[in-house]
């Protein structure tokens, strides 16, 4: 939510959040529309984990001579991790994979100008982020507005070969609706919020686990230790 106001504001619209994980998330000012986020064994589709796995997985292909394998990304994934036989004692164990799968993501990123299978895995990953905003995206207004969706986090800092035919898909599924990089980040988010509940008009909808607000039920007391605190 917080990246949404930093990237959004106060405005309808959606915001995809992309780096280790993926996450969507969009709103009409009446509810909130959440697409994945799951995590790297049920979802984060098109994620840098994502990403990074399917990379992995391509390169494994090559190195057994199965169909759909890549020897550039078997040979960055040597470069990286050593021995591809060595690679599920090295991954396996570790409490951190999600972050050690995504940090392949650049490689297949490095690869895909000259290799068409990492070129590959690129697309798809567009095509299961546009899926994810095209979930949350709320329909036009009555003013004919199309949805604003935002980008935001590392995941598109990986530039032209995610971008572009992400920008192809959104396009597709998304017609009319305007991709913007996202104009804050959750920090700036959360000072958005804070500075309505201060005036008084946040529009961004409540709810039970996205957005609570201090005074609605349980945060109560945290409402009354803040106030104490400033005084």
């Amino acid at each position: 939510v917080t990246a949404y106001a930093g990237a959004v504001g106060q405005r309808p619209g959606a915001v995809v959040a992309g780096g280790t994980g993926m996450i969507a998330l969009g709103t009409d000012l009446r509810s909130w529309r959440r697409a994945d986020g799951w995590g790297h064994l049920l979802g984060d589709s098109g994620g840098g984990a994502w990403i990074g796995r399917a990379g992995l997985e391509a390169a494994m292909r090559a190195h057994d001579g199965r169909r759909g394998g890549s020897a550039a990304l078997l040979a960055r994934l040597e470069a990286v991790f050593g021995p591809a036989p060595e690679l599920p004692g090295l991954l396996y164990p570790r409490t951190d994979r999600p972050a050690v799968l995504a940090s392949f993501a650049p490689e297949v990123a490095a690869c895909a100008g000259d290799d068409p299978v990492a070129a590959g895995i690129l697309r798809e990953a567009a095509g299961h982020v546009a899926d994810a905003a095209a979930a949350v995206c709320p329909e036009a207004g009555a003013d004919g507005e199309p949805c604003e969706v935002a980008l935001t986090g590392g995941l598109f800092r990986m530039g032209d070969p995610l971008l572009r035919p992400l920008r192809e898909e959104l396009a597709r599924r998304l017609p009319r609706a305007r991709v913007v990089p996202g104009s804050g980040d959750p920090l700036t988010g959360a000072l958005v919020i804070a500075r309505a509940l201060a005036a008084g008009d946040l529009l961004l909808p409540r709810h039970p686990t996205l957005l609570g607000v201090p005074g609605d039920g349980p945060a109560r007391g945290f409402e009354q230790e803040t106030t104490e605190q400033d005084s």
